[in-house]
């Protein structure tokens, strides 16, 4: 498939503009006046490896999500959109058609250095911690918990941010305190905590449980904590259906999940480069994303 196409766009070189970052997912360009510009690509990243292969229509459904998100919860903290149309730094026609859908104008934060993860339920990362441990991060869990079991209440449970291709991994609430000092820490977990549960509010009334999810924030020049990247999108949550949850196995999903139990059949030992995907998981990956920019926006 071409890399920049209105359908797919893999990778992008934007002419005139500065590159910043190109992480797992998004492209950041530098803009004047304290912007950026992010555009969200159909790459695919799997146990922190970005596929070779783009998913149709990703970008678009996570820049939609995202915003969505973003509208509906800013009552609890700002976000870093500036309101700026991209189109006022792109200019050739190919460009906007492709970006149109998944680029945003933002504000340059100076961004944390922890994922926010917030865990309603246990599965994943936490569930097999919790399997060696009976702890999540530090964090005591009562005794015989099954996979996929409601938590008593949300967990705030950091990560680090790992550099691309390498693992994040998960820290303690002390760890975070050490790094930002007590009052932001506190801040940050409460902040992630209460932006869970108003999500997860939202999702569950349009057949959709959030089990977790992770945020970013950053810093703005008057030190108030913003919500940046991305918010609740299926690439940072799992979303499970309501109607086929069932506690002790692992769910069907509307997120990257789905491939995630592909690649655990293959032998590949999680490393780069990663896999090709057949063309039906490629397909079934992108109908579940956009299912569930269905569900979450529904009146």
């Amino acid at each position: 498939m071409d890399p920049m196409t209105p359908d797919t766009v893999f990778t992008t070189d934007l002419k005139g503009l500065k590159r910043l970052h190109r992480g797992k997912v998004r492209d950041i360009y530098d803009l004047p006046g304290g912007l950026m510009l992010i555009v969200t690509s159909d790459r695919l990243s799997a146990f922190d490896v970005v596929l070779p292969d783009p998913i149709p229509y990703k970008g678009q459904v996570l820049t939609e999500i995202s915003n969505f998100w973003f509208a509906r919860l800013r009552h609890l903290i700002p976000n870093h959109l500036s309101g700026i149309d991209f189109r006022d730094y792109i200019s050739d026609a190919d460009e906007v058609r492709a970006l149109t859908g998944r680029t945003l104008v933002v504000r340059k934060l100076k961004a944390l250095p922890f994922e926010a993860v917030v865990r309603g339920y246990l599965s994943g990362s936490g569930w097999k911690d919790y399997q060696r441990s009976g702890e999540i991060c530090g964090l005591r869990l009562p005794a015989g918990l099954r996979l996929a079991d409601q938590l008593p209440e949300p967990i705030f449970t950091p990560a680090t941010k790992a550099p691309l291709g390498a693992h994040d991994e998960n820290v303690s609430y002390a760890h975070v305190v050490e790094a930002l000092g007590g009052d932001l820490a506190a801040e940050l977990r409460s902040k992630a905590v209460a932006l869970y549960m108003a999500a997860a509010t939202h999702a569950r009334a349009r057949g959709i449980i959030i089990a977790d999810t992770k945020f970013e924030f950053g810093l703005d020049d008057a030190g108030q904590l913003v919500l940046i990247d991305e918010a609740l999108t299926p690439d940072s949550s799992r979303f499970w259906p309501v109607e086929s949850y069932a506690p002790g196995v692992s769910p069907p999903s509307f997120d990257k999940q789905y491939v995630r139990d592909y690649l655990e059949t293959l032998d590949w030992n999680k490393q780069a480069p990663g896999p090709h995907l057949p063309p039906e998981i490629i397909a079934r990956t992108s109908e579940k994303y956009r299912a569930a920019l269905e569900k979450l926006t529904a009146p």
